[in-house]
């Protein structure tokens, strides 16, 4: 894909269409709304036993707002001046008639977070299924931990503070950048990104000589003991589906700081972290500084009690397949109804 090449598409629909018919699965699972959908919703019904969708991102409303902060940051004038019904979140409107659509061919749509779930609901998508993502768990010796903890900070005094994900634009990562920027007057700390994308180099240049960037991690224990070893995760998009790195954090004991927004708004209310108004740095710095103020091992245990709630990557597969036999054993499949 040209903004970001770790995204591919499928240059066209008879080859998957050929694979499910000459595989005949009894689930056919769709992961993405574009060629996927197509030719998974034009393969005939006696190639398979029962379809449906698993809703990864909210790519409508999460396509809009990346246009309106484009023009709310560089043309603020042009976006006060369009009339209500012209702006890019109500233009997107009508698609979600597609989305519906899309929905009514499918025996279910399959969500991860309950904010998602009602979304679509409240949307006329029929047969919304919530299947929570499954959450990695790692313990990792405190010996590791205090040894990436200064391996992170350099040994540089202070906090630790993390933030996991994807550089992208919808992330909103320069939100973070700037509490960052404005916590560094209270409290000295060093911000550490994982992660890697598209928007890496503007961020590098945006970020003061306090912020890391240690690129994508793939090795499970150097990122768990770098969860583990920080102070909070402070997280920035508004648009989340579900917030697994969130997830991770807590499973680790970290404390986490989130916009009230998205799925990300779930993993954030309680003694286990915070919730400020999105997009906001100095809300952003408030329930940073809030987080940090607490205790700690009491912060810690109230994490890891909520994370041991999520389904381990197991579980997760457990309740799909659960959902999968249901859904084979119905006798009758209301798909292709009018949404």
């Amino acid at each position: 894909m040209p903004y970001d090449p770790t995204y591919h598409a499928f240059p066209g629909v008879g080859q998957i269409r050929a694979i499910v018919a000459r595989t005949r699965p009894d689930v056919l699972e769709v992961h993405s709304p574009y060629m996927a959908a197509i030719a998974a919703l034009g393969s005939p019904d006696h190639d398979f036993g029962v379809r449906t969708f698993r809703w990864h991102s909210d790519f409508l409303d999460t396509y809009a707002m990346v246009a309106e902060w484009a023009l709310r940051g560089h043309l603020p004038g042009l976006l006060a001046s369009l009339p209500e019904p012209l702006r890019p979140l109500r233009l997107v409107g009508p698609l979600w008639g597609l989305v519906r659509r899309l929905g009514a061919g499918m025996d279910a749509t399959l969500v991860s977070s309950r904010t998602q779930r009602d979304k679509l609901v409240a949307r006329g998508v029929p047969r919304v299924r919530l299947v929570p993502f499954g959450v990695a768990r790692l313990t990792v010796e405190p010996a590791r931990v205090a040894a990436r903890r200064h391996e992170l900070t350099r040994g540089r005094p202070g906090k630790l503070l993390v933030a996991v994900g994807r550089f992208a634009v919808e992330k909103r990562w320069d939100v973070v950048l700037e509490a960052s920027r404005r916590l560094a007057n209270e409290v000295p700390h060093t911000l550490v990104l994982f992660g890697d994308g598209p928007e890496r180099k503007r961020l590098e240049a945006l970020a003061g000589p306090h912020v890391r960037f240690e690129g994508f991690v793939k090795d499970r224990e150097a990122l768990f003991s770098g969860l583990a070893a920080a102070d909070a995760l402070v997280h920035a998009c508004p648009c989340e589906t579900f917030g697994l790195s969130i997830a991770e954090a807590l499973s680790c004991g970290l404390p986490v700081v989130v916009p009230d927004a998205g799925g990300a708004g779930e993993l954030g209310d309680g003694p286990h972290g915070a919730r400020y108004p999105s997009l906001d740095p100095e809300a952003c710095v408030r329930a940073t500084l809030e987080v940090l103020a607490r205790d700690r091992e009491t912060s810690r245990k109230a994490a890891q009690e909520l994370a041991a709630t999520f389904p381990t990557p197991e579980g997760e597969l457990d309740a799909l397949r659960d959902v999968y036999l249901e859904l084979l054993a119905a006798p009758v499949r209301p798909r292709h109804t009018k949404p």
